[in-house]
């Protein structure tokens, strides 16, 4: 086994997803509706599935507990994504992302609790700042160019999204092919689709050019292939070593970018928030890496 070649992979994923990250608006803004984004994303999703399909030999697990917990992890994190456009139509990414990163916070407690899983001081100080950091990212001062808290609202709900799942990807990997959870992400993926075209207004004007589904594939792709790499990244690497580069870092690099693309400086007390966001996920991440159960292959 190539020693480094979990590195490569995990670096994919962190470039990738950091950068998918702080472009992902740009279609929205140039005219083409989120609601569209989100089906330009699922299909993206078959192109890497092409790939984990063919190395495994088709093989993937039909029994019902797999289907179930397949499902469970793609409609959570599909829906996720789903509103997370909506988000970022109220909300800027330098916020939103900062936010949503937060929801190891979810999977550590919702592991202590149901599969008895021990916190160390470490991970219980992540849970800590994340609780503290979570208002003050929601600070909008009087003269705030962002207008209303619905974009709190669509967070918290992505937040949920997908601090659930990835508990339940934990869970399954336990008994299931990493690549069988990444099919089922993929097939959840496209049967919301029908929805996500329900949700479009198509009476206004929609971009149909190369800053509107082209941009937003070109942008999508990015997410999609950075989901594969990571299930490589974990089969190759450890988890004590991959999640802080995937579960703090990219969102590093999106906010970067972010307030580049923006160029505004926030708030003194959000940019705390900002700080305190990134230093919990550097915590949660190490603590998810501190313990592997025996027997267990990444």
């Amino acid at each position: 086994m190539n020693k480094k070649l979990w590195l490569v992979y995990a670096l994919v994923t962190t470039l990738f997803w950091g950068v998918w990250g702080a472009l992902i608006e740009l279609p929205e803004k140039a005219g083409f509706p989120a609601t569209l984004g989100y089906v330009v994303w699922a299909l993206t999703m078959l192109v890497p599935v092409l790939v984990a399909m063919n190395n495994i030999g088709w093989k993937v697990e039909f029994d019902r507990r797999s289907v179930w917990l397949g499902s469970a992890a793609g409609f959570l994190g599909a829906g996720g994504q789903l509103i997370l456009f909506q988000a970022l139509r109220s909300g800027p990414a330098y916020l939103v992302f900062p936010f949503i990163s937060l929801s190891p916070v979810l999977t550590i407690l919702m592991s202590y609790l149901m599969l008895k899983e021990r916190a160390s001081k470490r991970g219980w100080a992540g849970i800590l700042l994340a609780m503290v950091a979570m208002p003050l990212l929601s600070y909008q001062p009087a003269n705030s160019p962002i207008q209303g808290g619905l974009w709190i609202v669509l967070a918290l709900l992505v937040f949920l999204a997908w601090g659930i799942q990835a508990f339940v990807i934990k869970f399954a990997n336990e008994t299931m092919k990493a690549e069988s959870i990444f099919f089922y992400m993929t097939v959840t993926g496209l049967l919301l689709i029908p929805f996500a075209l329900w949700m479009t207004d198509f009476s206004q004007p929609i971009n149909w050019g190369l800053k509107g589904p082209w941009l937003a594939a070109a942008i999508q792709i990015l997410n999609a292939i950075g989901a594969l790499t990571l299930v490589y990244a974990f089969r190759h690497g450890k988890a004590l070593i991959v999640s802080p580069l995937t579960n703090a870092v990219a969102p590093v690099i999106t906010i970067i970018l972010s307030l580049t693309l923006y160029r505004v400086i926030p708030h003194p007390l959000i940019i705390t928030g900002m700080v305190m966001a990134m230093a919990a996920v550097f915590l949660m991440a190490i603590e998810e890496g501190t313990e592997e159960p025996k027997g267990v292959e990444k």
